[in-house]
């Protein structure tokens, strides 16, 4: 479950001898993985509230209240309970001198089950041709390696133009098996790595049967995830270099 932390400082505190907070993200973020994300926030003074009373926007430059107590930045935690999240908490080095709130997100639809069946769109879609199906599944500004051209394909109509230059050179439906699907999600941002197999019958009549290394970024958009970055990874004819040695 995901937790908000809220990182609240006291200006009224000294804060020289505070531990740096460094070793905790390092320990809680690269290490082991339950800090997921966060930051700093600039000084209160620096804050801008706004109010919009009878339609009219009112801006008020400072925090939207005075007090001694301020928000000097966030974490997100990724933690099996609440205790766990509140252990966490309390061995950040600004609750020796401040306070951390732990709140938790409201449960939402689990974003890997979105994101495996986006991917599992991909495979219905290529199966029946079905480039609109498949285009829908990508972000218009989506940046992706096309195995075909060799080149990067920037938005979605120049990805569509791939596709369809690629699929007429084949017969039929094409058979697409994904297998080792990881995928890492994020708030909004989420990668997945798959190893894709494509089995379809070339124009020619021969076989097509191939595996291919797929590394994937998505980003959330409203209520549904869209796929924005993709890079396919082919393998490599060592004859080809053995002839050229």
């Amino acid at each position: 479950m995901k937790y908000m932390l809220l990182v609240c400082g006291d200006d009224t505190v000294d804060a020289s001898g505070m531990a740096p907070v460094e070793p905790w993200v390092e320990e809680h973020g690269a290490r082991s993985g339950v800090r997921l994300h966060g930051h700093r926030l600039r000084l209160p003074a620096e804050a801008v509230t706004v109010r919009v009373r009878d339609g009219e926007v009112l801006r008020t430059d400072g925090p939207f209240a005075e007090t001694k107590e301020y928000v000097a930045g966030y974490d997100i935690l990724d933690c099996d309970s609440l205790e766990e999240a509140v252990e966490v908490a309390a061995q950040h080095p600004v609750a020796t001198i401040g306070a951390m709130e732990v709140r938790a997100f409201w449960d939402d639809e689990d974003a890997e089950t979105e994101i495996r069946r986006l991917d599992a769109e991909l495979t219905a879609a290529g199966r029946d041709r079905d480039f609109d199906r498949a285009m829908a599944c990508y972000a218009p500004d989506v940046e992706v390696f096309h195995p075909v051209s060799g080149l990067e394909q920037s938005g979605v109509e120049a990805l569509r133009k791939a596709e369809e230059l690629w699929f007429s050179t084949l017969s039929g439906p094409v058979h697409r098996e994904v297998s080792d699907f990881r995928v890492r999600v994020d708030e909004s941002v989420a990668f997945s790595h798959a190893l894709v197999r494509i089995r379809a019958t070339l124009a020619t009549g021969e076989p097509l049967d191939t595996t291919a290394r797929v590394t994937t970024g998505y980003r959330a958009a409203g209520d549904r995830w869209q796929i924005v970055h993709q890079h396919t990874s082919i393998p490599f004819d060592t004859g080809v270099t053995e002839g050229l040695s």
